[in-house]
């Protein structure tokens, strides 16, 4: 599938990797329509950080995924969908779980649902590697067996579920692709890394982390957007799962020193109990197997963790004002 020219839907297209998977869908050229979450100011969220002249290049339909009239509205005459809308952070999720079950279950059950009834010619659902929990064994492959650690990713667990039994049950041709954990320009500071560069930006005299032991598999943006443009263009990952990581992980700790480093500093690391989960919830390892990528939509990452953070840093020191590093974000 050729995505130049399509009516293509971004849900979620306002957030984090939403709206550099709309940029990409520009450069090649396809028809984007824009799902945002309605508010009263009119804010698009990242849209609103494009150029007047690429703004102008999408269609913005506001609304709320959990509506299932409104999706299917926006979703007339689309044929190919991306679905990123969700609640993502994991520690409001054991705050307000209802919420994450409105949004991330019932939010993708409006989607494909919608989308079975309006004849789309492709779903892409997003997925998470926080459905695997705690790796029981690395590289983590599609076959690795689900654990919901948090009420976040017991709802990506069931939304997962949902768009499999949509395409075994119902025939709609949906593509899951599961990002390992993302980071770069425009991540919320409730990520690690921004939080990690906030605070140093911040003039910080130490900076405050959850648990320094756990690893994580980080994923440069421009690398898992075009992980989803791949898995979009290829008929042969209809029915599949496909994770998208880079197969190296990292420790908290190390990371956070690397970023340092980078930063210029010399600062010192502590663990602040507030930000860490509670002990059966935290997840210690992940690490992804991701050769079902290349094999089967030709997807590799190209940019190291070095280079990504290096233009991490220094999209943040420019847009420092953006965020408040005074706060915890949850």
């Amino acid at each position: 599938m050729n995505l130049k020219g399509k009516k293509v839907l971004v849900t979620g297209a306002c957030g984090f990797i939403g709206s550099h998977l709309v940029e990409r869908l520009l450069e090649l050229e396809a028809e984007v329509k824009a799902f945002v979450y309605y508010n009263s100011f009119n804010h698009c969220g990242w849209l609103d950080s494009f150029s007047k002249e690429k703004l102008n290049m999408v269609e913005v339909a506001a609304g709320d995924i959990r509506d299932f009239h409104c999706v299917k509205s926006a979703m007339q005459g689309i044929q190919v969908v991306f679905h990123l809308a969700a609640l993502i952070g994991i520690p409001y999720s054991y705050v307000a779980p209802e919420s994450y079950v409105d949004t991330n279950i019932k939010g993708t059950l409006n989607v494909l649902s919608a989308a079975r009834d309006v004849g789309v010619e492709k779903v892409i659902h997003t997925s998470t590697s926080e459905v695997y929990g705690t790796a029981r064994y690395v590289p983590i492959n599609e076959k690795h067996p689900f654990q919901g650690q948090s009420p976040y990713s017991a709802t990506k667990i069931g939304a997962d579920m949902l768009a499999e039994s949509f395409y075994r049950s119902f025939d709609l041709p949906v593509a899951v692709c599961r990002p390992f954990n993302t980071y770069g320009p425009r991540q919320s500071a409730r990520a690690v890394i921004p939080a990690i560069i906030t605070q140093i930006t911040g003039k910080k005299k130490n900076i405050q982390l959850g648990s320094l032991d756990t690893t994580r598999d980080f994923n440069y943006v421009a690398d898992t957007v075009e992980g989803f443009i791949k898995i979009g263009e290829s008929e042969k990952a209809i029915g599949e799962v496909i994770n998208i990581g880079t197969g190296l992980d990292i420790t908290i700790g190390d990371l956070a020193r690397k970023i340092i480093r980078l930063c210029g500093f010399n600062l010192e690391i502590k663990s602040d109990a507030k930000r860490i989960r509670p002990l059966d919830s935290e997840v210690y390892r992940l690490c992804a197997d991701s050769s079902k990528a290349e094999e089967l939509v030709g997807w590799k990452p190209e940019i190291d963790l070095n280079n990504g953070l290096a233009k991490t840093i220094n999209w943040l020191k420019q847009n420092k004002d953006q965020y408040n590093d005074n706060i915890y974000n949850v």
